[in-house]
């Protein structure tokens, strides 16, 4: 029995128990569909946050907040701040893993995204630093420390029940649902920076309307607050909880049973994770510097490469299905080492070149990301599954996604766009060394469900 049916706090417990109580009453088991939905809504909210700060990274906080340094400076300061989320996650899930062990899963996932919400709407009330003092610096890298925080503890384990609820034939569909949430996240987010910037002027847009989607962040995450609560307190969840399917271990704990998985698990999915920047944020700065085409341009065309990924994402599960996932994530990372290689050609070649740099992109991306997650995780003894996926997660963009447009922007600017290819191309060869010791150290027994 999991230590947190037997949490004291029982204003928590009553809470839960009388959603309970209304699931049962409807004797209509939640399905993976409506799974699904959470799944997708929840990770939804929390790319919209993150892309938000990654978009206006390269067109807002340079002149706002850094207007003593030069352009190029100025972004590479914001991508240094941008990392400061990552490097948090894995102490965002330590800390509200212990949370939910003693105060329920339904607080700790209130707090996480109650601390997610104010740490981005925060921002937007951050002065423009005319002065070229270090205070707004500091504030703006520790709101951004705090978002690191609260994505680590907005794991709710829902893609692991979804996957322990899907199908044996259908395991790659329903692990692509919760990646869905990063194209549909860009999507909104790349939408509303290019209305406001197309719809203000310069001055108004810097003054202004930059702080809009900020705003937006803390509504969306509200939405999605009640949408995954619904269904964390469910009887199917609470029994996966019992049967220490989805039991929250310390983190202390998981590293000295099992915590070679989550290295393995990390680098098994690198090469998608250095992608997911390079395509996303990456291209944004380098255009930017480079005057080759406008910033309008490149942000309707990366909302099409956006709408690509949804159904390249979509596609993955179907491909996963048919020739299995470790199969599908090393023939992505195959092919992405090949985009590395035509990179430099595509970025410096003009605006058609870098339009086919960014729709191929996004398509790689979703058919490589869609099954990045939980392709190892199942390696994970059953009760390590919870903190396992989570902290899986953690390491993969802590080690792949974020330092990648600061290191790609760097070195680029300094050595030329070949170092793009050569960061690329680390990732590849990590992530298909990963899969091939997963699968040497794989026991030979049926594959358990895969979170």
């Amino acid at each position: 029995m999991s230590s947190i049916s037997h949490a004291p706090h029982h204003a928590v417990d009553v809470a839960e128990n009388d959603v309970r109580r209304q699931h049962q009453a409807s004797h209509a088991p939640v399905a993976p569909n409506e799974i699904a939905v959470g799944v997708v809504i929840g990770r939804a909210s929390e790319y919209f946050d993150f892309f938000t700060y990654g978009i206006a990274s390269v067109l807002v906080f340079p002149s706002v907040f850094f207007p003593f340094l030069n352009q190029v400076d100025g972004i590479l300061l914001a991508f240094t701040i941008f990392s400061f989320a990552f490097i948090a996650r894995p102490f965002g899930t330590t800390l509200f893993m212990a949370i939910q062990r003693n105060f329920g899963r339904s607080t700790k996932l209130t707090a996480s995204l109650f601390l997610l919400g104010t740490s981005t709407v925060c921002i937007a009330f951050l002065p423009s630093n005319t002065t070229g003092g270090y205070t707004v610096i500091f504030i703006l890298g520790l709101l951004r420390f705090l978002q690191g925080i609260a994505l680590g503890g907005s794991w709710d384990g829902l893609p692991s029940l979804l996957a322990l609820n899907a199908p044996k034939n259908r395991r790659g569909w329903f692990a692509m649902l919760g990646q869905l949430g990063a194209p549909v996240g860009f999507l909104i987010a790349g939408s509303l920076f290019l209305f406001l910037h197309t719809q203000l002027s310069r001055e108004d847009f810097l003054d202004w309307g930059w702080r809009y989607p900020f705003f937006v962040a803390f509504a969306i995450n509200v939405v999605a607050l009640f949408a995954r609560l619904r269904l964390v307190v469910t009887e199917e969840y609470t029994q996966a909880l019992e049967e220490w399917v989805l039991e929250p271990i310390g983190t202390i704990d998981l590293v000295h049973a099992q915590g070679y998985n989550l290295f393995i698990g990390a680098f098994a999915a690198l090469a998608s994770y250095a992608l997911f920047h390079l395509v996303t944020v990456f291209p944004l700065s380098w255009i930017a510097i480079d005057h080759s085409q406008s910033i309008d341009n490149v942000l309707t065309v990366q909302i099409i490469g956006a709408l690509v990924a949804v159904l390249a994402t979509v596609a993955s599960g179907v491909i996963a299905d048919k020739f299995g996932r470790r199969n599908t994530l090393g023939t992505m990372a195959i092919l992405i080492g090949l985009f590395a290689v035509a990179t430099p050609f595509l970025l410096d070649g003009g605006r058609f070149a870098q339009d086919t740099f960014l729709v191929l992109g996004f398509a790689l991306l979703g058919l490589s990301y869609g099954q990045a997650a939980g392709t190892v995780t199942s390696n994970f003894e059953k009760r390590y599954r919870y903190t396992g996926a989570a902290l899986t997660t953690d390491f993969a963009w802590l080690i792949g996604a974020a330092f990648a447009p600061l290191v790609a922007l760097g070195l680029s600017y300094r050595f030329g766009l070949i170092a793009v290819s050569a960061y690329l191309l680390s990732g590849v060869v990590c992530t298909l060394l990963a899969l091939r010791i997963n699968k040497s150290l794989e026991a030979p027994r049926p594959e358990p469900a895969a979170p």
